[in-house]
């Protein structure tokens, strides 16, 4: 006589949601934590709106106008005058490019005189900060 089990074995399965739900979180938790790491050596200015394509300057020196006329080297304050004597020497220990992060409503002359000066400082590339349209 042959007796059956009353209960049956299953065999153990690895549920994969719960995974899914650790992966998910962990991938979260990374974006932030490199959104958090992204340093731009600029101040609070209202940008223009425009369509730019993702910056790839490893150590980029930031020149910032604000809407009074002020100008700002890395968050550092300069005069006009003092501009190009500021700025030779960053454009030496970085590449020479600079990031022009000037006010909407910034005078255009103070812009223009502000980037001559940093040409005649040695920077051979401009890259002008917009904020993205949505």
């Amino acid at each position: 006589m042959k007796l059956r089990r009353l209960r049956q074995h299953k065999k153990g399965r690895i549920e994969i949601i719960p995974m899914i739900d650790v992966m998910f979180f962990l991938l979260a938790t990374f974006m932030l934590a490199s959104l958090s790491m992204q340093s731009l050596n600029s101040l609070a200015v209202n940008l223009p709106q425009g369509e730019a394509s993702p910056m790839q300057v490893k150590t980029p020196v930031t020149l910032t106008v604000r809407a009074g006329g002020e100008i700002f080297l890395n968050q550092t304050p300069v005069t006009l005058d003092r501009l190009a004597a500021t700025l030779r020497p960053m454009l030496q220990a970085a590449s020479a490019t600079v990031i022009v992060a000037a006010d909407e409503v910034a005078p255009q002359g103070i812009v223009v005189k502000a980037m001559l000066q940093a040409r005649a400082a040695g920077a051979e590339h401009f890259l002008l900060a917009v904020k993205r349209g949505d």
